[in-house]
């Protein structure tokens, strides 16, 4: 999973960003960890790109936001 930090968030943070999302690879896989988080997100935010294309809203850590690209 590529991880483009669009925030400029400082090295440590990001560096657990990507080890906490390095297992992912399907929206179940999302789904799951976004559950499993400190704070749960039962029920993710979902924006709609075009009929094939979706971004996966997840709160993260100090007001960040991660959005997941799918297809």
């Amino acid at each position: 999973m590529e991880i483009l930090d669009r925030e400029r968030i400082d090295a440590e943070p990001l560096e657990a960003l990507d080890r906490a999302v390095a297992g992912l690879r399907t929206l179940g896989d999302l789904l799951d960890w976004s559950r499993s988080l400190p704070l749960p997100v039962l029920a993710p935010d979902v924006v709609t790109q075009d009929e094939y294309t979706h971004d996966v809203l997840v709160p993260w850590r100090a007001s960040l936001v991660l959005a997941f690209d799918t297809t």
